[in-house]
């Protein structure tokens, strides 16, 4: 009873080669960085549209803007007389 022998035992490996355990962690990072790709949410199509819709908006802003700066400038120059003098010749 004093002696146990263990018929499973592990035995000690004395070391384990350098390029299978850079191998066995590069393997290990690769694994990762899939399983993460995988993991990120696609983008709704509630959001893509709306995305789109803000673009769309801003664009036609963009187009208001400047005809409005266009007219405003366009009658400044015709109440100061720059185009009356061009339109007579």
């Amino acid at each position: 009873m004093g002696v146990l022998k263990r018929s499973h035992g592990y035995s000690k490996v004395d070391k384990e080669d350098p390029d299978e355990l850079i191998h066995r962690r590069a393997q290990f990072l690769i694994y990762k960085a899939l399983e993460q790709a995988d993991s990120r949410r696609k983008p709704s199509f509630i959001r893509t549209r709306l995305r789109r819709l803000k673009l769309k908006m801003g664009r036609k802003l963009q187009k208001l803007r400047k005809s409005a700066m266009v007219s405003v400038c366009g009658s400044f120059a015709f109440d100061s007389g720059i185009l009356k003098l061009s339109a007579a010749f």
